[in-house]
């Protein structure tokens, strides 16, 4: 009996190895690597560049390194207003008031000002505009007060905020970007910008591309200074919207610690990247090396790769054992568009591969399997598949009968 019983048991663990063997995940080198490898080199210190559908990464240096990122502060500024706003605590139209802290006068020195003072009628939308077309330090500290007692509290809003965006790295001391205390890297503030443009894809049109802006109009000042408002018109930062077709997005920054940044976006054919470059140094006459690095980036990545999106992707159902029904529905753990080169991705076929046997009980959400997007020259994406619903046990009876099938099924 002990014999009988110690080849049973040599049996079920020889066919748990076989069986652990077939389930092994082939990972074949992307084909997106041998593209990458051909990126220009750039000259600014760290930048990250993104697919801004996909997340997936297609160009990185030095992207955890720690760098001030000056006025692209103002970004997170701006998503807090606007998530302030969507969430119906605020309104576009709703007046600001200009305290002592916010006028253009006390601002610290070199600011960028989108030229507040006290006693101006000023509308919470001018202030996102001062703040995305001029980059006014002075918007930024109304903005604060807004929503904050004070810019104090307001900074803490704007960290708490990047680390449930899940930002380990990002903080902030003040709102508009002045201080070398506020931190971030390339590939956090890449990931924030994607973030920004999914829960505000209308800020773009509204505020990002604007190309200039006239402030104070004759409707924000006191009467009996209507006759001559001295309005100022300062053209967008951004020099990138109007030099490369596609940009529309996102900002720019400087303060010394930290040398020129951009957050950067454009769309071309249906594929729209984001690129954050930090830390690139000054260069003294014509386009300077941000805007150089820019150009270089997005004209690699516009030439090399493109957005394949997926509609109506169908996953058929998997076979289930010992479960009260015979088969489970499965899922996609992520959404099945990828990133492709250019020159591929035109003729696609589909395959599903289900890992291992999958075993009553199993929650939602377990892993099943994979499914698989080539094209004729190979594979280009895989998508973990995962069980749609709980897939709950079956009757004591059909069990055993799987039980003992199972000793005889090979795959």
């Amino acid at each position: 009996m002990k014999r009988i019983t110690c080849y049973l048991l040599f049996i079920i663990f020889y066919l748990l190895f076989v069986f652990s063997l077939s389930a092994q995940i082939y990972q074949p080198q992307s084909a997106l690597i041998p593209i990458i490898e051909t990126a220009p080199e750039i000259i600014s210190r760290a930048a990250v560049l993104i697919d801004a559908d996909t997340g997936t990464v297609l160009f990185s240096k030095n992207p955890d390194d720690e760098i001030p990122p000056a006025s692209l502060t103002k970004l997170m500024t701006m998503h807090l207003v606007m998530k302030e706003i969507e969430e119906g605590r605020a309104s576009y139209d709703e007046i600001v008031p200009i305290t002592v802290e916010s006028w253009a006068r006390n601002q610290p020195y070199r600011s960028s000002l989108m030229f507040l003072e006290p006693g101006q009628i000023v509308t919470l939308r001018e202030i996102l505009l001062g703040l995305a077309v001029v980059s006014g330090n002075d918007a930024s500290v109304a903005a604060a007060l807004r929503l904050a007692p004070d810019v104090n509290k307001f900074a803490g809003m704007m960290t708490t905020e990047a680390r449930r965006m899940g930002l380990k790295v990002t903080r902030f001391v003040e709102s508009s970007g002045i201080s070398e205390d506020n931190m971030t890297t390339a590939a956090e503030f890449a990931s924030f910008c994607r973030q920004y443009l999914i829960t505000h894809p209308r800020s773009l049109e509204d505020f990002h591309s604007v190309p200039e802006f006239a402030y104070p109009m004759a409707a924000n000042v006191r009467e009996r200074k209507r006759s001559n408002p001295r309005t100022i018109v300062q053209e967008n930062r951004n020099s990138l919207l109007k030099v490369f077709p596609g940009v529309d997005g996102f900002k720019t920054g400087f303060i010394d610690e930290s040398g020129y940044n951009i957050a950067l976006t454009a769309q071309k054919n249906n594929t729209r990247f984001i690129l954050v470059i930090l830390g690139a140094p000054n260069n003294r006459g014509g386009m300077g090396i941000r805007d150089k690095d820019g150009i270089n980036l997005l004209t690699w990545a516009f030439d090399n790769f493109k957005t394949v999106r997926l509609n109506d992707v169908k996953i058929e159902d998997a076979k289930l054992w010992k479960g009260g029904a015979n088969k489970v529905e499965l899922a996609l753990e992520n959404p099945a568009d990828f990133t492709s080169p250019i020159n591929r991705a035109n003729n696609l076929q589909y395959e599903t591969i289900i890992d291992k046997r999958l075993t009553a009980p199993l929650p939602a959400g377990s892993p099943a399997g994979y499914f698989i997007i080539s094209d004729e020259q190979g594979e280009l994406n895989r998508v973990r598949l995962v069980t749609a619903v709980d897939a709950k046990k079956g009757n004591i009876f059909k069990r055993l009968w799987h039980s003992f099938l199972l000793l005889f099924v090979k795959n």
